[in-house]
């Protein structure tokens, strides 16, 4: 019988949950969860089952049957990320590249990704700039998207290396893939704040079979950004539900999400220097947890300038972003499913169009000025991993 539409609940509710700690080397979450619990009837939602066509009810996951071998694959060697208009030959913010992956058929019990930085000819990039690896599904069309890998905070002016675990991605890195790199950046040759980025990218593969594997990812939620704080906009209006099918045979199930929160001079500071709960409601399962890293002045990319040691939203300049991996496995009905995102609530009181604008923390008035008063924004991705037993 398919599930009955779901609204994401308030995240008032999430937060009257009980709390558990989730944290990391990289930062510290405080994680609440709940299955069981009931959301309204929705209106409609947005539908977007997407991942491998095999799947479906009554279907076998798709499991490799050999041990690969040992291999590392490289993806980006020396790109150089850089702006320098918006004319042909001088956008390079992102670069995409053909990667042949080991086939599907053969196992590895471990993907790492490790990601390296360095400064061209005349330095990096002065700033702290956002930037993402991810797998590219129909480039350059309308209909295109990307699954994130893994997010990274460029730091101030130096380069540095960092790796992610990647081994539930696995099912993503097979045959021939498009993978793109991107940073934010506004600077190039000849700037006067730095060059740009010359990005190495590689992942290693450990070879074998495991009792339990991922099987297939659904890429629940590409990688996507919204504004927060206007209550004419509500979460459900910026991150529709999406509708996806689960096949026979799961055995375990992990949402893997990646969020950060940009911006500032806005009541709170938000949405970079402020934490707020995020979660996703499972079909009737409820999980929140709240964005924001605890430990950027113990960063080990210590050589940077800039202001990078006050706790962020989720991130720190110069390190990677740590995805939140949810198990939710117990949400789950083979056949179809629903998830819905939601987030504590917010008012921005300091945004353009309002009568009086309040609580702007830095001074500035209503108006966005591309500095000291940006918008409170959010970067989102979130793919849903099946295992299944060997």
């Amino acid at each position: 019988m398919p599930l009955r539409a779901l609204r994401p609940a308030p995240l008032l509710a999430l937060l009257a949950l009980g709390t558990v700690a989730c944290s990391s080397s990289n930062g510290t979450n405080a994680e609440t969860s709940e299955a069981g619990s009931t959301g309204s009837d929705a209106e409609g939602s947005a539908s977007g089952e997407s991942g491998d066509e095999s799947g479906g009810p009554g279907s076998s996951l798709p499991l490799p049957e050999l041990a690969g071998e040992d291999t590392t694959v490289t993806a980006f060697d020396d790109a150089h990320i850089y702006w320098l208009g918006w004319d042909e030959g001088q956008n390079f913010r992102q670069i995409d590249a053909s990667v042949s992956f080991p086939p599907a058929e053969q196992g590895y019990t471990g993907v790492r990704m490790n990601l390296r930085l360095d400064c061209p000819g005349a330095g990096c990039d002065w700033w702290d700039r956002k930037g993402f690896v991810g797998v590219v599904e129909n480039a350059g069309r309308e209909d295109e998207r990307v699954i994130e890998l893994g997010r990274f905070m460029t730091p101030y002016r130096v380069g540095g290396s960092w790796s992610l675990q990647l081994d539930g991605l696995r099912p993503l890195l097979t045959g021939e893939q498009t993978l793109r790199v991107y940073i934010d950046t506004w600077v190039g040759p000849g700037h006067a704040n730095g060059d740009g980025w010359l990005v190495d990218v590689d992942f290693e593969f450990t070879g074998g079979l495991a009792d339990e594997m991922a099987a297939l990812v659904i890429p629940v939620l590409p990688e996507m950004g919204f504004d927060s704080g206007d209550p004419s906009m509500p979460i459900e209006s910026l991150v529709p539900s999406v509708d996806f099918e689960v096949p026979a045979g799961v055995s375990r199930a992990e949402l893997w999400t990646v969020i950060s929160g940009h911006g500032q001079g806005n009541a709170q500071n938000c949405a970079e220097f402020c934490p707020k709960q995020h979660g996703f409601i499972v079909n009737s399962g409820q999980h929140a947890t709240t964005i924001w890293r605890d430990d950027c002045a113990s960063n080990p990319v210590s050589n940077q300038s800039g202001n990078w040691k006050p706790n962020r939203a989720g991130w720190c300049p110069g390190d990677v972003v740590q995805p939140w991996v949810l198990e939710v496995g117990g949400d789950l009905v083979e056949g179809n499913n629903q998830i819905s995102y939601a987030m504590e609530d917010y008012e921005n009181t300091c945004r353009p169009g309002l009568d009086t604008c309040t609580q702007c923390v830095l001074g500035t008035g209503c108006d966005y000025d591309g500095g000291n008063h940006t918008p409170p924004h959010y970067r989102l991705s979130s793919s849903l991993v099946l295992y299944g037993q060997r």
